[in-house]
């Protein structure tokens, strides 16, 4: 950092200046979706502090009514997006702006492949939205002023090395950021209210502040028009809810750019009330194997934000989860060692657990192709729940998947026991660090010859649910590795596979001399 009089120079994180180099330079498809995200950011700004507000009041400084604006000064070619939220400090433009503070930074990294078209559908898997800004603008200043304080900074940045931060006049908390669209086919486009109107409405109608539009011409700024509905999703009856209101909200919630595998929206009544819109993407979130585990659902209380940190409410097997669940009975001012051990917020992860899994089975039992492809992106995941779980531990084995020797694609338990031979009793399986070397085992051998089939287990979790889950339907799990296994009485073999046995007694006589007392015996197996 260097500092001229008020103005402090900082040089980008390391990963942001890959980032930013790569969204300057990429020729996206959607690249109208920088407004999405800012909007999504504006949004989450003012959340946080209506939920901050119900300890403080004195953070809304007299203005309860949030607020969103988009500003559009086409002479200018600028657009400006303000709210009236939480704002920012010094301190924060630049842990905020500067760094991606994240965990999953180093697997975000390794994901890019140095294709700028591909690289950057990892942006919204990773939740940089912001930066989304520098696809249309050479420019983006941010000015803001954090609630509760008098101070307003500005950070500004072209997006090529670093950012400047000084001293800024604001008048009210909140957070102005304007981009400097470039010059440009593509971005010049996004200077036509009539465009990013059409933006609004596609993308952010679901957000729960009001979205006000307005243009200024020859220095005059036309009157203000607001562009959404400005009520919350989940609140909706489903029949008023479009597909793409759902996958436009999802990408809200999850700051994700694919569309979800399984959209679940439902009101629970009776001895308690909370409404769920949840839904299980398509891709891995980039901070799927985090050893922190944390579920990114978003916990609301009547409407008020509360946390996205919400291990309380959604189990750890089902981190992959995104969406909100908003209670009518949890208090407004409850606290994180309250949610830990609040009856309500039992109640209300064992029934959406439960809807969860539910949902995954009826998905299983209609479309097992899109299935597959769920279970492709989190199957290690969900078996951590049959070690973890045991009242779910029935469900979960009906819904795991496996590969196995009799097929390449995945199988069920239900289905190896509807195919086991006459006269077996347990269902074989052998582990390995990954599939093809389980398939190639040689102890696979016997069973192979005599038509059994095996499962193969090759994710790391199979060691340990094992310990816990000792059959399915009554049929007990046996690995081929260990111990003898007698399948004298499960079919005859391929006499063209069998060894003489005298051929077989010469080898073990040669062995047995080779290795003397290395080995404490030689023997022959099934």
């Amino acid at each position: 950092m260097s500092t001229t009089d008020t103005v402090e120079t900082h040089e980008f994180q390391a990963e942001v200046s890959r980032l930013l180099h790569m969204m300057v330079r990429s020729v996206y498809s959607d690249t109208e979706i920088f407004l999405r995200e800012l909007i999504s950011n504006a949004s989450d700004a003012c959340d946080r502090l209506r939920y901050a507000a119900l300890t403080d009041d004195s953070l809304l400084d007299g203005e309860a009514d949030f607020r969103i604006t988009v500003a559009l000064d086409a002479g200018g070619r600028t657009i400006t997006i303000s709210d009236n939220g939480i704002g920012m400090d010094r301190d924060d433009l630049i842990a905020h702006l500067g760094t991606i503070a994240r965990s999953g930074t180093a697997n975000f990294m390794e994901q890019l492949t140095g294709d700028a078209q591909k690289d950057v559908s990892l942006i919204g898997q990773f939740g940089v939205g912001f930066y989304s800004a520098f696809m249309v603008a050479d420019h983006v200043d941010v000015v803001s002023r954090k609630a509760g304080t008098q101070d307003a900074f500005k950070w500004s940045s072209d997006g090529q090395g670093g950012y400047t931060i000084e001293p800024a006049d604001r008048g009210a908390r909140g957070t102005d950021i304007t981009l400097h669209i470039r010059e440009g086919e593509t971005e010049s486009a996004f200077l036509d209210i009539n465009r990013l109107r059409q933006i609004v409405t596609t993308y952010s109608d679901h957000i729960g502040f009001p979205i006000h539009l307005s243009e200024a011409k020859d220095g005059v700024v036309d009157e203000e028009e607001s562009v959404n509905k400005g009520s919350a999703l989940w609140t909706r009856s489903k029949s008023d809810v479009t597909e793409e209101q759902y996958t436009e909200f999802y990408r809200h919630v999850g700051h994700a750019f694919d569309e979800p595998a399984v959209t679940l929206h439902y009101r629970a009544e009776g001895m308690i009330e909370y409404s769920a819109v949840l839904f299980v993407p398509e891709t891995q979130p980039m901070d799927l194997f985090d050893p922190a585990r944390k579920p990114r659902v978003k916990l609301y209380v009547k409407r008020v934000f509360i946390t996205d940190d919400t291990g309380e409410l959604i189990p750890g097997y089902l981190r992959f989860l995104r969406g909100v669940i908003d209670s009518e009975d949890l208090p407004l001012n409850i606290s994180r060692e309250m949610l830990q051990n609040n009856p309500v917020v039992a109640r209300i992860r064992k029934a959406v657990t439960g809807r969860v899994l539910s949902a995954l089975e009826d998905k299983a039992k209609k479309e097992p192709e899109a299935f597959d492809k769920i279970w492709n992106a989190f199957g290690p995941v969900i078996k951590e729940g049959l070690y973890e779980d045991a009242e779910r531990r029935e469900p979960l084995l009906n819904l795991v998947r496996f590969r196995s020797t009799a097929s390449d694609g995945w199988t069920s338990l239900e289905g190896y026991v509807s195919r086991m031979k006459e006269g077996q009793d347990a269902i074989y399986y052998v582990s390995a660090s990954d599939p093809d070397a389980a398939r190639n085992s040689p102890h696979l051998e016997g069973f192979a010859s005599r038509g059994i089939e095996v499962l193969l287990f090759s994710d790391p979790v199979d060691d340990f649910w094992l310990s816990m889950v000792d059959a399915f339907d009554d049929k007990p799990f046996k690995s081929v590795t260990q111990g003898a296994a007698d399948l004298s009485t499960l079919g005859e073999t391929d006499a063209s596979d069998e060894t003489p046995a005298t051929e077989t007694d010469a080898l073990i006589a040669a062995l047995k001399e080779a290795l003397g007392d290395a080995v404490a015996d030689i023997r022959t197996t099934d």
